[in-house]
């Protein structure tokens, strides 16, 4: 038994949808899986598992920022055997050609330092998404004739940031947006042998300003978690 998830043995499936919002968890479980049920809620942090086309698959929160994420994902892989995560979630458009609704696929991840610094000490380590995963969603995107963006995100420590001139430099050398969660993701994944990606959803920009009514999220997020189900179990 873990921590900060109350599963029991053979609750969790191999593959882990991960949004920051533990509702966001429950909408999609709800939304794309047959016969979800509830598995977690210790915290608050909800988790369900159910079947996409036969397969298993759960959804589960991971909160917001990478060390709440660092925790849920560190227990999942290691006391209950996930092997592919998938962020799916919100972000904040940085380059000038993502837009609104537009869909993003991180193929690495920026940061300026995740939970796991401490044991890289003064390596600066390239997080980057599974290439199997990642040219699975590309696929499953373009099939769909999805707006997506394929390239590097910045996973920032603080919500609140003061730092325009980082911006002016992470926009120059082509940063596509900004969240809060996958570069840790990636390097967790990196550790223990699992698949990552992150396939998030651009719900507002730092650059125009612009950004989605809350009503408009829920209906512009569903294409972002039918392409994470489909790149998992694409062979």
């Amino acid at each position: 038994m873990s921590i900060h998830i109350g599963a029991q043995p053979g609750d969790i499936a191999e593959t882990v949808l991960l949004p920051g919002d533990p509702y966001r968890a429950r909408w999609a479980a709800e939304t794309f899986l047959d016969e979800p049920r509830l598995v977690n809620e210790v915290r608050g942090m909800l988790g369900y598992t159910g079947a996409w086309r036969g397969h298993p698959v759960t959804v589960h929160g991971t909160g917001m920022g990478m060390p709440s994420l660092s925790i849920y994902v560190n227990e999942l892989i290691k006391d209950f055997g996930a092997r592919t995560l998938i962020r799916i979630g919100s972000c904040g458009g940085m380059a000038p050609q993502v837009a609104l609704r537009d869909i993003v696929i991180a193929m690495t991840a920026s940061s300026i330092s995740t939970p796991s610094r401490g044991i890289m000490r003064e390596l600066n380590f390239a997080p980057a998404a599974d290439w199997g995963l990642l040219r699975a969603a590309v696929a499953a995107a373009e099939a769909r004739g999805t707006a997506v963006h394929v390239g590097g995100i910045y996973s920032g420590d603080t919500f609140y940031d003061e730092r325009p001139d980082l911006m002016e430099q992470l926009v120059r050398h082509g940063t596509l947006a900004v969240e809060m969660e996958a570069a840790e993701l990636y390097t967790l994944a990196a550790r223990h042998g699992c698949r990552a990606l992150a396939v998030v959803t651009v719900s507002d920009h730092l650059t125009t300003g612009e950004e989605l009514p809350a009503a408009d999220r829920e209906r512009s997020f569903g294409e972002m978690v039918e392409i994470a189900l489909e790149a998992a179990f694409s062979h």
